[in-house]
């Protein structure tokens, strides 16, 4: 019984994390074990519930509704569980850090460098959460967070990392079918929005000189995951950030349509809440993001 309850607290947990990123991928990244570990975490969690928690396509994981209402319940037990654990290990209460950092910058850019941090700092628990991508504020219950701002946010320390850069691009296939009069695109042109940054592709043809059809068929989605997703697949051009969708380049999933750079009014700010500024455990994460982050400035 002992060891089946154990199975079930660990798949849980693997769970939570692969739910909150819709990624085994990022979820491994997190736990330090590989993709095909969380994979079977998760289908071994599935089979002992009896139900299906994840919805499984060639590139896309995405929750189901018994998955979506399982985790808004199982999380927060999971995260008590968390601290009650830690305040009991040898040598009492461990350091911990609420960090809030948005979704696409988490799941590209900042989990797989976080092993760094842990293995530099391994007393220091780290707790990721990720939240909407349009909200220009620190969260009221985070430690630290990296986010958006137009400005250094008020009542906080703030660092300015790098300002949000983003480049037209597509697949592979859809490239090949771009036609170009002078500096006007004749094809068909079909454009993926995010929700966040509707205007985007208005600036970047003003930056550019280049003419966008008039017709082109829109696309809008809520999440920067879900454009560059939708990019991959060829349903048509989208506004994505670099240097965070610098993988899917190098995999050539996606691939640069024009070279121009349209830079946004708005960067990336790491902000500290001020009475946890001066604590030597946050100190030591913020000194570790402003190096490891200073070749993006």
């Amino acid at each position: 019984m002992a060891s089946k309850l154990n199975a079930s607290l660990r798949g849980l947990r693997t769970f939570c994390i692969a739910a909150r990123y819709e990624s085994f991928r990022v979820a491994a990244d997190e736990l330090f074990i590989t993709s095909s570990a969380v994979s079977h975490q998760i289908k071994g969690l599935e089979e002992e519930l009896g139900v299906k928690l994840f919805e499984r396509g060639s590139r896309e994981l995405k929750l189901t509704e018994t998955g979506a209402a399982m985790f808004a319940e199982i999380n927060p037990l999971i995260e008590k569980l968390d601290v009650i654990v830690g305040n009991y290990r040898e040598g009492g209460r461990r350091k911990s850090i609420r960090m809030s950092v948005q979704p696409f910058f988490a799941s590209e850019y900042f989990i797989p460098r976080l092993s760094g941090f842990s293995a530099e700092h391994p007393d220091v628990d780290i707790q990721v959460e990720t939240s909407d991508e349009s909200s220009e504020k620190h969260p009221a219950d985070a430690d630290v967070s990296i986010r958006l701002f137009k400005s250094p946010p008020e009542g906080a320390r703030s660092n300015l990392l790098f300002p949000l850069r983003m480049v037209a691009a597509g697949s592979k296939a859809f490239k090949k079918t771009i036609k170009l009069d002078g500096k006007t695109i004749t094809s068909s042109f079909p454009l993926v929005v995010h929700e966040t940054y509707p205007k985007a592709w208005k600036q970047w043809s003003k930056r550019t000189g280049i003419a966008l059809p008039e017709d082109s068929k829109i696309t809008r989605l809520g999440s920067m995951i879900a454009v560059v997703r939708a990019a991959e697949r060829g349903l048509g051009a989208a506004m994505v950030p670099v240097p965070l969708a610098e993988q899917w380049f190098k995999q050539r999933t996606i691939v640069r349509l024009f070279d121009d750079e349209l830079e946004a009014d708005v960067s990336y700010y790491l902000v500290c809440r001020e009475d946890r500024a001066d604590d030597e455990e946050v100190r030591l994460l913020c000194d570790w993001i402003l190096r490891e982050f200073r070749d993006l400035a």
